[in-house]
């Protein structure tokens, strides 16, 4: 792929947006990665004056989760699945002892279980066990569609299906204890994971169960969260500019 032009401060008076650019931010939490998108795209038609631009995400983040998200616009919105196809990190955090039907916080827990048996010394070796290649069950609560429909909507409609597992990589996944009975942990992952999935996973493998309650993704490929734009910052920056030319 050639080498893409990031926005920046240092370059934010120069890139034309119509030809392209690759934007980070960060995401805020309780947002959907379509009204980051969205808000952008109505940034941006409004200080160009222009009624259409294409702006689009590289991956979607739960509107629970924070952290990276890699946006394109104009013409580099042809380069998105190939930004799809980047390894990616997250940090968060886990609660233990319950499960929900979405495996995060979104949803009300519907199970409880013990986790006077788990040992603190085990969680390393247990998680070790998901290193590597693996098979993995997407959660019902997902974008993923089946017969044109999106998951998440059977799901709020009470309907369960059963899912095939898919391929996906593991090459990290550290786990610690926070505030017990939550665990933090960071996760090296191919496309495709659902971090969910995994905390789901994690809980049964220790013989109880788990649910998401944090997320935030810190790197797609060679982007990091560190080059990433607050949100309110890149609205407020690209209004500047247009308004001082």
């Amino acid at each position: 792929m050639e080498e893409l032009t990031v926005l920046n401060k240092a370059n934010l008076s120069n890139v034309d947006f119509l030809e392209g650019t690759v934007i980070l931010v960060d995401k805020p939490k309780d947002w959907t990665s379509f009204d980051v998108v969205n808000k952008i795209r109505g940034t941006l038609k409004y200080n160009l004056k222009i009624k259409k631009i294409k702006v689009g995400h590289s991956g979607t983040l739960d509107p629970m989760a924070t952290g990276l998200l890699l946006l394109c616009t104009g013409k580099y919105t042809k380069n998105l699945h190939l930004l799809q196809d980047r390894d990616k990190t997250y940090t968060g955090s886990m609660t233990l002892g319950a499960t929900t039907p979405s495996y995060d916080a979104e949803s009300e827990i519907e199970e409880t279980f013990l986790t006077d048996h788990i040992k603190k010394e085990e969680l390393s070796e247990i998680a070790k066990q998901f290193l590597g290649e693996i098979q993995q069950v997407p959660p019902m609560f997902s974008a993923i569609k089946v017969n044109g429909q999106p998951l998440y909507k059977l799901a709020r409609r009470g309907e369960s299906i059963e899912l095939e597992p898919r391929n996906i990589r593991i090459d990290k996944f550290e786990v610690k204890v926070g505030e017990w009975p939550r665990l933090e942990f960071e996760v090296d992952c191919s496309k495709g994971t659902y971090i969910r999935s995994l905390a789901h996973d994690y809980g049964r493998a220790l013989n109880s169960g788990a649910y998401l309650d944090a997320l935030r993704r810190t790197k797609i490929g060679e982007y990091s969260i560190e080059d990433a734009w607050n949100l309110d910052d890149l609205i407020k920056a690209i209004k500047e500019r247009y308004n001082a030319s």
